[in-house]
């Protein structure tokens, strides 16, 4: 099979509607979307028996190892809109050195800053562009920490569509430049993402953009829940016992839970599920608070502040489908500190060679909370989902410095 069969080959969607996260209620696919009459995410629904009966489990074997493999579900109908730099199956990285310090077995972490633009972000976004090119957007605008910005306008430059970016202004000065690299209109705004939301709010019934904010408009979870797929393929269809998600807006653990309800329904996994544990940091965890008060909807956090920029949401507008999963699941929701963060930055890079992003770093932290708390067992079998490449964030210089000219002291290196 050609390496770009996934993106030339025409094949079906089995897409029938869409409906209210909230409601229920039911909404025609093939038009322009965003959230639902009561302001709640629209969720893609498919024909799933028809899928099955056309993408049989063994099938997606013989396939390239891409996000588009998966083309019967999602929401793409047309061959040629189709958007790529190259998805690819992102690879599962076993710690194993932190893992034996602990006392445990299976300690893995799901790579995602092998992606293009570096993180994650790259799968919801592509879906959502692709999709926005499919319904005839001619600009989108977003709010972003950063690599959700740089995912948006990689691929808004590729198929020809304008985009505008608002991020906080102390967001990673490696992300705005790269924003504005890939051809976006990119503003710094003194305030956090909720605040730069409201901008793309305002702009988007001033000046007509189309507002691709976090699980404001239906595919980037189509895009998200991929990761679910990829890791139950990979993992010969068993999954695993935990997952450590990174949460902010909390797209990719929503889009993984859905994934897991169609794989079953399309009889390619069991019932089994894991513990969704949706990590956030102490000084921005809303949904830690309203999962340990017993609510499904989650306050605004106040003062937000953490070096895991990507999860400094302070109010997300898929809070009730994030504790949904959690709970459902039997997981839970924690928070660690910057501290820990920081740290398992550092070892999991000195020890195992893995250079984790802070976000990814914070799913490492919470695994040893866990672990410690008796949350977790060490004979487990973990997932860690590192959402972006280390090399997108500061880094200290430890370097030292040597006088060519001068005596060196070889022993002393």
């Amino acid at each position: 099979m050609r390496h770009d069969a996934n993106l030339t080959a025409d094949r079906p969607t089995f897409v029938t509607h869409l409906e209210c996260s909230m409601t229920g209620e039911r909404y025609e696919a093939d038009q322009l979307h965003g959230l639902s009459r009561v302001g709640r995410p629209l969720l893609v629904r498919y024909d799933l028996e028809g899928a099955k009966a056309a993408l049989p489990r063994d099938e997606l074997a013989r396939r390239p190892a891409d996000l588009w493999k998966y083309r019967e579900l999602l929401p793409v109908r047309a061959t040629r809109n189709i958007v790529s730099l190259g998805e690819i199956a992102t690879p599962i990285i076993p710690l194993d050195k932190l893992a034996a310090e602990a006392g445990a077995k299976h300690l893995w972490v799901k790579d995602e800053g092998r992606l293009p633009t570096g993180s994650f972000k790259a799968r919801g976004l592509v879906m959502a562009i692709a999709m926005a090119k499919e319904l005839g957007v001619k600009t989108i605008a977003m709010p972003t920490n950063g690599n959700a910005g740089a995912a948006a306008a990689a691929y808004a430059s590729r198929v020809g569509i304008e985009s505008v970016i608002f991020c906080p202004a102390d967001t990673p000065e490696v992300n705005v430049r790269e924003i504005a690299a890939q051809g976006a209109r990119v503003y710094r705004v003194n305030g956090y993402i909720d605040d730069c939301g409201k901008l793309v709010g305002q702009g988007a019934k001033e000046r007509g953009w189309f507002d691709l904010s976090t699980l404001k408009e239906p595919y980037r979870i189509e895009g998200k829940k991929t990761m679910g797929l990829e890791l139950a393929e990979q993992l010969d269809w068993e999954l695993p016992d935990v997952i450590f998600y990174p949460t902010g807006g909390g797209t990719g653990l929503i889009g993984m839970w859905k994934a897991f309800a169609e794989m079953e329904a399309l009889g390619w996994i069991g019932s089994k599920r894991p513990r969704m544990i949706a990590v956030q940091a102490e000084g921005c965890a809303p949904m830690v608070r309203a999962f340990e008060a017993g609510e499904r909807h989650a306050t605004r956090w106040q003062d937000a502040h953490t070096i895991a920029m990507g999860i400094r949401v302070p109010q997300a507008v898929g809070d009730f489908l994030i504790l949904d999963a959690v709970r459902e699941s039997g997981g839970v929701a924690m928070a660690v500190s910057d501290d820990a963060i920081a740290q398992a930055v550092e070892d999991a890079a000195r020890k195992d060679g893995l250079l984790l992003c802070p976000e990814g770093g914070a799913t490492l932290a919470g695994w040893r909370k866990a672990l410690a708390e008796g949350l977790v067992s060490a004979d487990e079998k973990v997932v860690l989902f590192n959402c972006a490449t280390g090399l997108k964030y500061p880094l200290a210089d430890q370097s030292k410095t040597l006088d060519k000219d001068g005596a060196i002291d070889f022993a002393a290196l």
